[in-house]
């Protein structure tokens, strides 16, 4: 007989073989994992001209709505936040590149968001992560794997850019290096020794001995601060108005729907890979399909309109949701702590600076090996499966794009099929997907 009640019973804790304390610390080494988005993204927006206190602010508020309706509604333990590579795409290609306000760029991620929303709502979007074929998919976890390994790396410092060679071994003697080290050991002995909570308790022991060695400047001053302003709240709808009228004219120019289109499909599809790829890790997926997909992809619709009106770019689904899922997080009570640490930050900020790359890369590698596991799923045998499926994972961390890697492997699949003698069993949407990153490739170029 079932006694659960409570948050137990609303997340079935008994059938997926769960407790309050695992998936309390799987929600803490989420939150662990993404709090560098608390600084950077704020660092990135503020190049575009925006106020860094405010983009703060609205960081942490877009990851706390985000992540609870991903909890409560869709039952996920997967946290959003504004998403790398978007922000950096929002800044340097938008703002600056293309000469367009910041105001008006938030403009574009909400009509993004809203276009979102109405492609969940229908199951358009659903749909289509439900036709793509299984060997991608397994491509897709594991690619993310060697992606957010190789990010672990970088910041560790271990692999440094190089002219000659592209990328090449750092300087391993550097303090922030060998923390970095030292993280990745002690997190690999408790992993091999099995102790629940592993990456968590290595982010916490590699954070000691990195502020007693002094790599890492402990906090100063206090704790414990009011929360900066947010005072791009509601900047996004001052394009809208020309002389005190409201005037639609902005929605209509061309560079406005480039910005917009680019938007949604680089979250469409780094979106759909991290949920696949979260899932599949966490044993989560059915019958080679997701459940509760709609839900899901409805908390990131949700989550990207809610953060353009506060003021920061795209929120996303975090792939740094899986060093809590390797935690023991199976529930979406685990995104309710996260979201409740994000609360937390919005009063305790000086405490997080803590929190820094060399830290939070061993867990990030960590997870990379769990995640490459899904490479052995993937039927290596049949070279109409296996070339796109390679494709698919080895660029991700190559092109660093999450989206590029999918991309290719949509292409490359539907022509491995039909020279296969085997164009009936490709699904009719990758056919559609097929055309669409043709030209959207074209169009990049």
């Amino acid at each position: 007989m079932n006694n659960e009640k409570g948050f137990a019973k609303y997340f079935e804790f008994s059938k997926h073989g769960t407790s309050y304390r695992r998936e309390t610390v799987a929600g803490i080494t989420t939150f662990l994992a993404m709090a560098y988005i608390l600084f950077v993204n704020p660092d990135m927006l503020s190049a575009a001209g925006m106020d860094f206190g405010s983009v703060f602010t609205a960081t942490a508020v877009a990851a706390i709505i985000g992540t609870l309706v991903m909890g409560l509604f869709a039952k996920y333990p997967i946290a959003l936040a504004p998403g790398m590579g978007l922000n950096a795409f929002f800044t340097f290609s938008v703002v600056i590149g293309m000469g367009i306000p910041w105001e008006q760029a938030l403009l574009g991620v909400l009509v993004s968001g809203i276009i979102f929303l109405i492609l969940a709502l229908t199951g358009v979007r659903e749909a289509i992560i439900n036709a793509i074929p299984s060997g991608l998919k397994h491509a897709a976890a594991a690619g993310i794997g060697l992606f957010i390994a190789f990010i672990g790396l970088k910041n560790a410092g271990i692999i440094v850019a190089n002219e000659d060679t592209f990328v090449s071994l750092g300087d391993l003697s550097a303090n922030t290096t060998l923390l970095a080290i030292f993280g990745i050991v002690i997190t690999a002995i408790f992993m091999t020794r099995k102790l629940k909570g592993a990456i968590f308790y290595g982010i916490v022991i590699t954070t000691i001995v990195g502020i007693l060695f002094g790599i890492i400047e402990p906090p100063t001053g206090s704790p414990v601060a009011t929360p900066p302003s947010a005072s791009a709240f509601g900047a996004l709808f001052d394009p809208l108005y020309i002389n005190g009228e409201f005037d639609l004219s902005v929605m209509f120019s061309a560079s406005m729907w480039i910005v917009i289109f680019t938007f949604l499909f680089v979250d469409f599809f780094d979106t759909a890979g991290t949920l696949v790829g979260v899932a599949t890790q966490a044993n989560l997926m059915k019958n080679g399909k997701l459940p509760r997909a709609g839900r899901a992809l409805t908390a990131d619709s949700v989550a990207t309109i809610t953060g353009a009106v506060m003021g920061t770019s795209t929120t996303t689904s975090y792939i740094e949701s899986s060093s809590g899922v390797a935690a023991g997080g199976r529930t979406g009570f685990a995104s309710v702590v996260t979201a409740g640490m994000f609360a937390l930050s919005l009063f305790f900020f000086p405490l997080l600076s803590v929190i820094t790359q060399e830290v939070t890369a061993p867990a990030l590698i960590m997870v990379g090996v769990l995640m490459a596991a899904s490479l052995g799923k993937i039927e290596w045998n049949k070279i109409e499966e296996a070339v796109p499926a390679f494709l698919t994972a080895v660029t991700m961390p190559l092109t660093f794009s999450i989206a590029t890697g999918i991309a290719l492997g949509f292409i490359l699949y539907p022509l491995t099929k039909i020279f296969n003698g085997q164009a009936r069993k490709v699904h009719w949407i990758m056919y559609l997907m097929f055309v669409v990153f043709i030209v959207y490739f074209i169009w990049l170029a």
